[in-house]
């Protein structure tokens, strides 16, 4: 093969970044760090350290946001540095496939393509996959012969509801909750209940580790500052407040589960009914989600294993599986 290929999905936390020459898939925070307003800082993971410890003259932030492209220029930089590292120091031509979500408009989606083209990334060919499709690959679905699949993508922003059906998208919905909504829940609650001001990283701390902490019986430990006294303080907080701070976030996305079905053909609704609903996303696994789903729904909740990754890993089966290149499609030209 004489050049390489990438499958990339942007999320709004993470960048993942699947590497056909050696079959690995690259994990980092989707993050940028600017000093002064112009100098490029820091990219990454090492971006993400300095998020909310930064001084005023350096600022990170996240050129996705809401599953869409917000910040152009510094998405453009951060994909080139990505691929510069992934290939060595030295960025070869090479053909590119990139998740979408299908839910956008138009032109939200033809940024994807133009990022590619316009990072100096040495791009050959460039191939857009529907984000769902892609998941579901990732998931160990045959997407082209299954029928009535319905995928829930729990992501940092968002969270993509959608139906599949023999290798198209029947139905998609994206709304505005995932990870981000569950921390400010937490962040809120915390505030409410101990008048206690904690960080957002802090708050997806107490998130990821629920689960542990509730089979040990034990409280969150958190650090922040009191708001009565303005002094940095220690405190436990019960996991039964964290629990039911999330409650509203994930019956959000549930009744969005319930608004896709009551609009699904009765065949499809009958084969989503055998199968049940495939769960992914990286906000996915908070503890309490797919209990409640599988409750409020009457479905069978397939959790995925790792939600991270599926749609990097449905890419690369597009990449590499020839039945599946059709799933794949060119967007130039597209809006002109």
């Amino acid at each position: 093969m004489a050049n390489n290929i990438f499958g990339i999905d942007l999320g709004t936390s993470n960048i993942k970044i699947y590497n056909r020459a050696d079959d690995s898939v690259m994990v980092e925070k989707n993050m940028i760090a600017i000093e002064n307003k112009k100098t490029f800082f820091a990219y990454g993971d090492s971006a993400f350290e300095m998020y909310e410890k930064a001084p005023g003259n350096i600022v990170a932030s996240y050129p996705v946001s809401n599953g869409v492209i917000a910040d152009i220029k510094n998405m453009e930089t951060l994909l080139k540095y990505f691929i510069n590292d992934i290939s060595g120091g030295s960025i070869k031509p090479s053909d590119y496939y990139v998740a979408v979500p299908t839910d956008v408009t138009e032109v939200e989606k033809r940024a994807f393509y133009d990022l590619i083209k316009d990072a100096n990334v040495k791009a050959k060919k460039i191939m857009v996959v529907e984000k769902a499709v892609a998941d579901g690959l990732g998931l160990d679905i045959d997407v082209k012969n299954s029928q009535g699949v319905l995928i829930v993508n729990v992501g940092y922003d968002t969270t993509e509801v959608s139906i599949l059906s023999l290798g198209g998208i029947v139905l998609s919905r994206l709304i505005k909750v995932g990870g981000l909504k569950f921390d400010e829940a937490i962040r809120t609650a915390i505030r409410n209940e101990y008048s206690l001001l904690i960080g957002g990283k802090t708050a997806e701390k107490v998130k990821v580790n629920l689960r542990e902490l509730e089979k040990a019986g034990k409280p969150a430990v958190v650090y922040g500052r009191d708001i009565v006294s303005g002094l940095p303080v220690e405190r436990e907080i019960p996991t039964a407040l964290v629990s039911n701070a999330l409650i509203e976030s994930f019956n959000t996305i549930i009744d969005s589960i319930k608004v896709i079905l009551e609009r699904t053909p009765p065949e499809l609704g009958a084969d989503i009914y055998k199968h049940g609903v495939y769960l992914t996303g990286g906000a996915s696994q908070v503890s309490h989600l797919a209990g409640l789903m599988q409750k409020s729904t009457g479905l069978k909740v397939n959790v995925c294993e790792n939600p991270i990754e599926s749609v990097a890993r449905g890419l690369s089966k597009v990449i590499k599986d020839d039945n599946y290149k059709s799933v794949a499609y060119s967007i130039e030209g597209m809006g002109r």
